[in-house]
């Protein structure tokens, strides 16, 4: 695939999401409707969903599963990579038309992103990167803020008043951010496990880290969790997340400390 963006050029990316759903017909049709991402494959137990060829999206259905719980361990958000700003432009348009509901929308200096709910609770950020060589890093952590996103100088980006009609090849999965009990026992598995290196702390309530210096492929927070055990693997809410990483790797199937599925491809 061409036009990827450079989350997914790094020696570890995000491979995709798995996501158990109470009701997955519902919960694809929002994604289908909310991004444009295409079927790829349907089955009894699951739904594939991705752009152009690009898996990025398995929802699993278990109708006896309870409502996820905000304050266990767990997914605080799946964030889907646009490849330009123009992309990113193009669907603010598309939202504001649909009057689509969002829970928020900011400029973190080295990304500009939307952020909303789906219908069974799960994070979701909508985003498009800055140029890495606009990056700002100090002693070895990336300058990133929250800061107010300005929506009509996105809007304003050339090209971003072409029709959104699906999600555009080269859509990715940038980064997954964890809700976690503990940010520092977090930062030791990714650093010590599975080798990724801290990029950024927000005091000691959350951690980024990435592979190959992306701003961060996984964020790990304690802001709703802070304490938070083993997940309950009975809640709906996130089944997986899939790396794609080293071929001598691949397979391999490991859990963090608060039991969330971690899987190399």
């Amino acid at each position: 695939m061409t036009n990827l963006p450079f989350a997914a050029t790094t020696p570890v990316s995000i491979a995709g999401v798995g996501l158990k759903a109470r009701d997955a017909d519902a919960l694809a049709s929002y994604y289908r409707e909310l991004l444009g991402l295409e079927e790829l494959s349907r089955s009894v137990s699951e739904t594939v969903l991705g752009a152009g060829d690009q898996k990025l999206l398995t929802i699993e259905e278990d109708k006896a599963l309870k409502p996820d719980n905000p304050r266990d361990a767990g997914l605080f958000h799946t964030a889907f990579l646009f490849p330009e700003r123009a992309d990113l432009a193009r669907w603010v348009q598309r939202a504001i038309q649909k009057r689509l509901p969002v829970d928020g929308a900011s400029d973190h200096l080295v990304s500009e992103a939307i952020y909303l709910t789906d219908p069974e609770g799960n994070g979701i950020e909508i985003y498009s990167d800055r140029p890495a060589d606009q990056w700002q890093w100090v002693s070895r952590e990336v300058e990133m803020k929250t800061l107010p996103l300005d929506i009509r100088n996105l809007i304003e980006t050339p090209g971003g008043d072409q029709p959104y009609d699906k999600a555009p090849a080269g859509t990715v999965v940038g980064h997954v951010h964890l809700r976690v009990g503990n940010p520092a026992e977090a930062e030791r598995w990714w650093n010590e496990t599975m080798g990724f290196d801290t990029t950024a702390h927000y005091g000691v309530q959350a951690v980024f880290l990435s592979t190959g210096g992306y701003h961060h492929h996984i964020g790990a927070n304690s802001w709703q969790s802070a304490g938070a055990g083993r997940r309950d693997n009975g809640r709906s809410g996130l089944s997986w997340v899939a790396l794609k990483g080293p071929a001598e790797k691949a397979g391999e199937t490991l859990e963090d400390p608060w039991g969330t599925v971690i899987r190399t491809v």
